[in-house]
């Protein structure tokens, strides 16, 4: 399972809509037969690649695979009756299947005399799923923020100049957090100033990420990057506003509230009607707080770098309603490296910030 998983979590990021998913194919003895992994919408499913790749040989096999083997006819047929007409004998899966429309394949498998059994090393799979897994239980897309921020806690200089305060290799590691999420989101302060390209550079390879800009007055240039072509980009901007050289069809149109502002549920439940089941948010303050405000936020990656800016610098959070500290959004810290001259720090929402959701 071990083995599986390490080729579903290489898969993350480049399989659109669908899960990333591992399968190897054991023989009677223990030896893997063949692997098998998921790289996208309309190619076979991590046990169909792998039963393919048997040349013959998965008659009596154990399937082990990260997630319970789908029972629906999609782009591609059931895996559930890949492998019983394969004559595989036994089936172990980590995590069962949420997606109503798919699941059913342990059901399916055992009553045609195979031997199931599931959640083998759920935990462990249940972190490489995890952005899918939210996106399909939620009704929304997991969310990453991410940023960068000086020693004192600024993401900027008085002048509004960001680059580079984290080092060459943590923007390398940052543009691989990019590649492995479906969209990158950026507010207006941050195409107004930076200009960025938000596509993946630094040597990383990948599936570029939708790149999202709000928008809400129809305001970005012709000439900006995030229109270069090169990558797809939506708009989000409100009904009846004006945006020049984009394409209808790449345009989303939402409310604002009262405040001018895209609701950030509203724009996810919207992301993930158009497929977008992950999506990192690398815009400004303004941007960052209202996805914190609202409780939508499931991961955050940080890169310290050892600098001071003062109090004169951009602070990397806005607004957030915080009046003492019993009312403080607080993280947990899940994971922290060395990078380059830089510390990337992990966390996660603590279960008192979930709650005021």
């Amino acid at each position: 399972m071990r083995q599986a998983l390490d080729l579903a979590a290489a898969a993350v990021g480049s399989t659109g809509t669908n899960p990333a998913v591992g399968c190897v194919l054991l023989d009677e003895e223990g030896t893997t037969v063949a692997t098998g992994v998921h790289r996208g919408p309309g190619t076979p499913h991590a046990e169909v690649d792998a039963l393919r790749r048997a040349q013959g040989r998965q008659r009596g096999a154990t399937a082990v695979v990260t997630l319970e083997p789908c029972d629906h006819q999609g782009r591609t047929g059931p895996c559930s009756r890949a492998l019983i007409e394969a004559g595989v004998r036994r089936v172990l899966y980590a995590v069962a299947d949420p997606n109503r429309v798919a699941a059913g394949g342990a059901r399916r498998l055992a009553d045609a005399g195979v031997e199931v059994v599931g959640g083998v090393l759920r935990a462990q799979a249940e972190g490489v799923l995890e952005m899918w897994l939210t996106a399909v239980r939620s009704g929304r897309p997991f969310v990453t923020w991410k940023f960068a921020t000086t020693l004192d806690g600024r993401s900027a200089a008085v002048d509004g100049s960001s680059r580079w305060i984290s080092s060459a290799e943590s923007r390398r590691d940052a543009h691989e957090l990019r590649a492995r999420h479906d969209a990158v989101l950026v507010g207006s302060g941050t195409w107004r100033a930076d200009n960025p390209r938000l596509d993946l550079r630094h040597g990383v390879v990948g599936h570029p990420p939708l790149r999202v800009a709000l928008d809400a007055r129809g305001e970005l240039p012709p000439d900006s990057r995030l229109l270069d072509g090169e990558t797809p980009t939506l708009v989000v901007t409100e009904p009846g506003a004006e945006v020049a050289s984009v394409d209808e069809a790449d345009v989303l149109r939402l409310d604002t509230d009262a405040r001018g502002h895209f609701p950030p549920l509203a724009l996810l439940e919207a992301l993930n009607e158009r497929g977008v089941r992950s999506l990192l948010v690398e815009g400004g303050p303004a941007l960052a707080s209202a996805f914190l405000r609202t409780g939508l936020v499931d991961r955050v990656v940080t890169y310290i770098a050892p600098l001071l800016l003062g109090s004169e610098g951009v602070a990397a959070t806005g607004e957030l309603g915080v009046g003492s500290m019993g009312e403080a959004h607080r993280l947990r810290i899940t994971a922290v490296d060395r990078i380059g001259s830089d510390l990337r720090v992990e966390l996660r929402p603590s279960a008192s910030t979930r709650g005021k959701q």
